[in-house]
């Protein structure tokens, strides 16, 4: 799977969010120093309708949001291990999964390690060096089914991934940082 670039949710078992069987509403993210940011998050029901719901509500707020690949329970103020992820089209992204959720997800193997820049919808005002493992082995399990998976990827959305785990752990990217010299303001483009 390394290297190509698909639409398809291999390794996820066919699903993908339109198997939701609720709509997603927006809803508001949370910015630091809000405490929900730094709490871990409780063990989730994957087939629970309130997890669900919540799976819908990430993914939705995730597809608004300019330039956002990635969104975490915690980001708008739930104590939740469950987060939404999709790097499709981004122009760092090599393996792409297309849009998913996971719930209770936990690293099981992450190897090549590599700084890169980040940023957060969290932290709307700064980026961060952070080093990451470029290849990475999640399981998790997905929302609606329960159903456990196992995704192999690497590169950006390995990446993402590990920071979206993180705020479900009650950890920012600035808590990756190496230190102050690694923060920086976020450039605007206009």
């Amino acid at each position: 799977m390394t290297g190509e670039q698909s639409g398809a949710y291999v390794g996820l078992g066919g699903w993908t969010p339109e198997s939701l069987p609720v709509e997603g509403e927006l809803r508001a993210v949370v910015s630091a120093p809000n405490p929900v940011l730094s709490r871990a998050g409780g063990v989730v029901d994957p087939t629970s309708e309130e997890t669900v719901r919540l799976a819908a509500d990430l993914v939705a707020t995730m597809r608004v949001s300019p330039g956002c690949v990635g969104l975490a329970a915690p980001q708008i103020g739930v104590d939740a291990q469950v987060f939404a992820v999709d790097v499709t089209g981004h122009p760092k992204a090599v393996t792409v999964h297309g849009t998913f959720v996971l719930c209770n997800a936990r690293v099981v193997e992450a190897t090549r390690w590599k700084p890169g820049r980040e940023g957060c919808m969290s932290v709307p005002d700064l980026t961060g060096d952070v080093k990451r493992a470029s290849r990475l082995v999640v399981e998790g399990d997905l929302p609606g089914s329960g159903t456990s998976v196992r995704l192999v990827t690497d590169g950006f959305e390995a990446r993402a991934l590990q920071h979206e785990i993180d705020h479900c752990a009650g950890l920012l990217f600035l808590d990756r940082v190496a230190g102050a010299h690694a923060v920086y303001q976020r450039k605007v483009y206009l």
